[in-house]
């Protein structure tokens, strides 16, 4: 394949980066504004976050138009297919990350008491926020991530997540019946946190699409 071609998969790659690096940013300001109730720090979220939508319209146009002028063989299809579906899991984590943001400052200005929750809140955006990191430096080592042990990795966020994501459900589900006058509140700060147990989700996703890019196989996705 042609040197053209190369430097495009190169070019995508970067943009890619550059996508996934912001929202990781922008998770690791939400996850400031909710420890410290800050709402400057909420709004700045929603503006580093409010044309994701577009750059990933773009990255998709960017891998459709190599498509067509290349032509590519098996192993470069490889890479342009992994690409297109990631960067859709990369954008909805965006999404969610900007939902997240925005319903928690309207949570902290609720009756809800957070508080005894705010502990094991912090882990689990810790967590999906980690996830992201390992997914970033895989991106920036390129061709010397070693990308099984990177899967591992975010794996086992994502199980961890999961785990701290039950134990709030829990903690929740009791507030709810020894609250019932705000249990419709509760409801939805259970459909926020949600939120960050999907990113974990995609991470996965996306970790695994790294590892099929450059090493085939199957690709095996959370739905």
């Amino acid at each position: 394949m042609s040197t053209k071609y190369d430097n495009k998969i190169d070019e995508i790659r970067e943009k890619i980066y550059t996508l996934l690096h912001t929202i990781t940013t922008a998770n690791e300001l939400s996850l400031e504004a909710c420890q410290n109730s800050d709402e400057i720090k909420y709004k700045d979220v929603q503006s580093k976050l409010d044309k994701i939508g577009m750059q990933g319209d773009s990255i998709d146009n960017e891998i459709i138009k190599t498509f067509a002028l290349f032509g590519p063989e098996a192993k470069e299809l490889r890479f342009l297919v992994a690409y297109l579906k990631m960067t859709s899991e990369i954008v909805r984590i965006g999404e969610g990350v900007k939902k997240y943001s925005r319903r928690m400052k309207e949570h902290s200005q609720s009756d809800c008491d957070l508080q005894p929750l705010k502990s094991s809140i912090v882990l689990l955006h810790k967590s999906s926020i980690n996830a992201l990191n390992y997914i970033l430096e895989c991106f920036s080592l390129n061709d010397e991530c070693n990308f099984e042990d990177n899967y591992r990795k975010v794996l086992i966020e994502e199980s961890m997540n999961d785990d701290l994501f039950s134990v709030l459900e829990k903690e929740i589900l009791n507030k709810i019946m020894g609250e019932a006058e705000l249990s419709t509140e509760y409801v939805k700060v259970l459909g926020t946190l949600r939120k960050l147990e999907r990113s974990c989700d995609r991470s996965v996703n996306i970790a695994n699409l790294m590892m099929y890019a450059k090493e085939g196989g199957e690709i095996q996705l959370h739905r």
